[in-house]
């Protein structure tokens, strides 16, 4: 199971909903409401659209769905602001083979400035915003067991703080290294550069050349 805790946009559910309708024929029954798809187009998914409120913290959304994931077990985990081309299948696979609660996913953003190495004042070395200049950060897809809730007290708490924190400290976290394409969208500069990127090829998948 993958499990997107943002806050979703108006209209998300509709869209899941026009994208069956829109994408191949269809039978409408209008005297049982039933509607059949053919041409075999329809994905085998089964979407869960929950509100767990406006102000709840992304801990909080983790709690809050507890219950929805614990009969599935492990379930995949990510915030949905990031664009990666990180190998699932593999990132399971090692979250499997170490036995912990949780694995993030660590990545090396592009540094946003050159790098400058000093003696005194003089310039030994330069590097034009080195892929290893901010050093591994959260990349913020997870692999997570249903017991990861415990470590969240209430609705505010933020699942990137103090539960990643004790998880840590239990050690219960482990990273998985991720050196491939990852970025962020989080400012009109990153949805600029995302934007280039995809005009040019997505290098996580799609896109025109």
């Amino acid at each position: 199971m993958l499990v997107n805790v943002g806050i979703l946009a108006g209209g998300f559910g509709t869209r899941f909903a026009d994208r069956v309708r829109l994408d191949g024929d269809l039978t409408v029954d209008l005297a049982t409401g039933t509607v059949e798809h053919h041409n075999g187009v329809a994905p085998d998914w089964t979407v869960h659209l929950v509100d767990t409120g406006l102000h709840t913290g992304t801990g909080g959304r983790v709690r809050r769905l507890a219950e929805r994931l614990a009969p599935d077990g492990t379930f995949l985990l990510t915030w949905g602001d990031g664009l990666s081309d990180v190998d699932l299948d593999a990132l399971v696979a090692f979250h499997r083979a170490h036995g912990r609660r949780c694995t993030m996913t660590a990545v090396r953003p592009p540094a946003r400035f050159g790098r400058l190495s000093l003696d005194g004042d003089r310039v030994t070395r330069f590097e034009e915003k080195p892929a290893d200049g901010e050093g591994w950060v959260n990349g913020a897809f997870f692999v997570v067991e249903p017991e990861v809730a415990d470590y969240v007290d209430d609705d505010t708490t933020m699942f990137e703080q103090e539960p990643l924190r004790r998880l840590a400290e239990d050690g219960e976290l482990m990273a998985y290294r991720h050196d491939g394409f990852w970025q962020c969208m989080d400012t009109a500069h990153d949805h600029a550069v995302l934007e280039r990127l995809w005009a040019a090829g997505a290098p996580w998948g799609g896109g025109t050349r």
